[in-house]
């Protein structure tokens, strides 16, 4: 068996199985979503969003990239938060990345001439480093200095969110929403809070929008 023809199996066996303990289940699926968190993670097959936080379909809008980054020119990214912000009306955006993440591996090594577009995704993380260097040059071991870079991505990531037009309409008209970065350890399956961004949080002026009162 081809392991795409196992996938499409187990998938049959999935919606059997789904059917047969909540009949109604796909018929309630099928009505319109309304996720209560936007999570922007990584895309790493080893964290699964639903999985480690034992979510339903349904609950969380997803979107996954390399190293969970918020690009201000990454049209598709910025469509998912615009759609779940100003559309589902999300109340969290959650950033959510990994310790030992092999983008953030990869970002602290030199470039490779193999991989040209990769480089330049890659070249947003390099600037977080360089920006801490001294602080993640200091740590004693290499797999520190990742685990640290990873923490200030995700960081990094929450603070350009609140950055967007986005954010800050939603903040300014309806007091939403919050903003959360986490990191998932592999190790042990846990999440740890890095950031939390409520509503209105201070973000420096020259991020910011100016509105023109009614």
């Amino acid at each position: 068996m081809k392991p795409f023809e196992k996938l499409l199996l187990e998938n049959k066996a999935w919606a059997e199985d789904k059917k047969l303990k909540e009949p109604e289940y796909f018929q309630r699926l099928s009505h319109d979503q309304t996720p209560e968190f936007l999570w922007i993670g990584c895309s790493d097959s080893r964290v699964p969003a639903e999985i480690i936080v034992n979510a339903e379909p349904g609950e969380m809008f997803l979107h996954r990239n390399i190293a969970n980054q918020v690009i201000t020119t990454d049209f598709n990214c910025l469509s998912v938060i615009q759609y779940a912000v100003d559309v589902l009306k999300v109340g969290h955006v959650i950033v959510c990345g990994h310790y030992s993440c092999g983008g953030i591996k990869a970002a602290l090594a030199k470039q490779r001439a193999d991989l040209m577009l990769t480089n330049k995704w890659l070249m947003h993380i390099k600037d977080i480093y360089r920006l801490h260097q001294d602080e993640i040059e200091g740590l004693p071991t290499h797999q520190e200095q990742v685990n640290r870079l990873v923490e200030l991505n995700v960081i990094e990531q929450v603070q350009r969110l609140s950055h967007t037009s986005i954010i800050q309409n939603a903040w300014r008209r309806e007091n939403r929403p919050m903003l959360h970065g986490w990191v998932y350890s592999l190790g042990d399956g846990i999440l740890q809070q890095l950031i939390t961004l409520p509503p209105g949080s201070l973000i420096n002026g020259i991020y910011q929008y100016e509105y023109n009162e009614d």
